[in-house]
C-alpha cells in the first residue's frame, strides 16, 4: 500500500514509518518543518510539505493514497491553552480525509486516547461505540470525542475507518511525553510524588508495539473498529513514583490533592486519574501481541532520568 501518514516525524510516527516500510509499504509523510522533512527522507519516506490547516493538501494526499494514518495534532497550541482550536483542526482534517476516501473501502486510522474515558474499571474497545458515550465525553472542555465519533461514522460511507486509542504512556527511550514530564517534575521538586494513596492506574504501551498495531490496523482492521494499543492494563502511579525516587535519589511522597496543580502543573488532574484499559478484543481481532518491555521495566533501565529537568 501507499500510506499517507500525518505526524510522521513525531514520537509515534517516527516508529510507524519504518514499521510500514519494513512491511513493504510505501510511505508519504506530512512535514511542516525542514527538520521533519529531513528525518522522513532519512527514514525512506516521501515528503509532502504542509500542515493540518492545508486541507487541500490533505485531501489530495489522501485521494492519491491507499490509506491514511492520522497521528498529527496541534500539541503546541493545545499546551498553550487553545485545546479547542487544536481539536477543531483535528476534526477538520478527518472530515477532509473522509471526503477523499469515501466509497473506496480504503483505511483511515486515527490516534485517540484512553485516559479518563471510563474511570475506575478497565475501559474496553466496546466502550464508546454508542452516541451517548461520545455525548458524555464531549461535555468536557478538552474533548476530542467528536473526531473519534466522526471517524467511526465514516464506516457507513465506505471508509475502512478505525480509532486506535493510545494510553497516556507510550514509552521508550527518547519519550518526550507524560512520564518524562513527571520525571522532570520529580527532579525539579526534589520529590517523586503521587496523589492520594497512589493506587490509581495508568495503562501503558511501548512505542514499537504501538507502531506495529497502527500497521496492522491499516492492513486489516474492519470498518468502524475501536482498537486499544494497551500492553500494561494499569500501572499504579505510586509504583511509577517509586522507580523515579530510586533513580533520582529523592523521597517518594503523597502530594495533597489541593496542591496537585502547584506541584505537577497542568499534569495535576491527569496524575490522579484511575484509568485502566483492556486490549483483549484488539489482540484477538488483529493477532497483536506486545513484545516490548512493560512500563516499570522500561523505567528501570534509567534512560528517563538522564536528561535535564522539565
Amino acid at each position: 500500500m501507499r500510506v499517507f501518514v500525518t505526524g510522521a516525524s513525531g514520537w509515534i510516527g517516527s516508529a510507524v514509518v519504518p514499521e510500514l516500510i519494513d512491511a513493504g509499504h510505501q510511505v508519504t509523510g506530512l512535514a511542516r518543518t525542514d527538520a521533519a522533512a529531513t528525518a522522513l527522507t532519512a527514514a525512506g519516506a516521501e515528503v509532502l510539505r504542509g500542515t493540518l490547516d492545508d486541507l487541500g493538501v490533505l485531501r489530495d494526499a489522501a485521494a492519491a493514497s491507499d490509506g491514511v494514518i492520522h497521528l498529527a495534532f496541534k500539541h503546541d497550541i493545545a499546551f498553550s491553552g487553545d485545546f479547542p482550536g487544536a481539536a477543531e483542526a483535528d476534526l477538520r482534517a478527518v472530515e477532509t480525509f473522509g471526503e477523499a476516501l469515501a466509497g473506496s473501502d480504503r483505511p483511515l486510522v486515527i490516534a485517540s486516547g484512553v485516559l479518563g474515558l471510563r474511570p475506575g474499571r478497565p475501559l474496553t474497545e466496546r466502550d464508546g461505540r454508542d452516541p451517548e458515550f461520545f455525548a458524555r465525553q464531549a461535555e468536557g472542555p478538552m474533548s476530542r470525542a467528536a473526531t473519534a465519533q466522526l471517524t467511526l461514522s465514516l464506516a457507513s460511507r465506505g471508509v475502512r475507518s478505525s480509532v486506535l486509542r493510545l494510553p497516556p504512556t507510550v514509552h521508550g527511550e527518547g519519550d518526550p511525553g507524560f512520564i518524562s514530564m513527571l520525571a522532570g517534575v520529580a527532579r525539579a521538586r526534589g520529590v517523586a510524588g503521587y496523589l492520594g494513596d497512589g493506587s490509581n492506574r495508568w495503562p501503558a504501551v511501548h512505542r514499537l508495539d504501538a507502531a506495529r498495531l497502527f500497521r496492522l490496523a491499516a492492513e486489516q482492521a474492519p470498518a468502524g473498529s475501536v482498537l486499544h494499543a494497551v500492553a500494561d492494563e494499569g500501572v499504579p502511579i505510586r509504583a511509577v513514583a517509586e522507580v523515579m525516587g530510586r533513580h533520582l535519589n529523592v523521597p517518594v511522597a503523597a502530594i495533597p490533592e489541593q496542591d496537585a496543580g502547584g506541584h505537577f502543573g497542568w499534569l495535576g488532574h491527569a496524575v490522579g486519574l484511575d484509568s485502566p484499559a483492556s486490549s483483549a478484543l484488539t489482540r484477538e481481532l488483529l493477532a497483536w501481541q506486545p513484545t516490548g518491555p512493560g512500563l516499570i521495566d522500561d523505567l528501570g533501565k534509567g534512560h528517563y532520568f538522564t536528561g535535564p529537568a522539565a
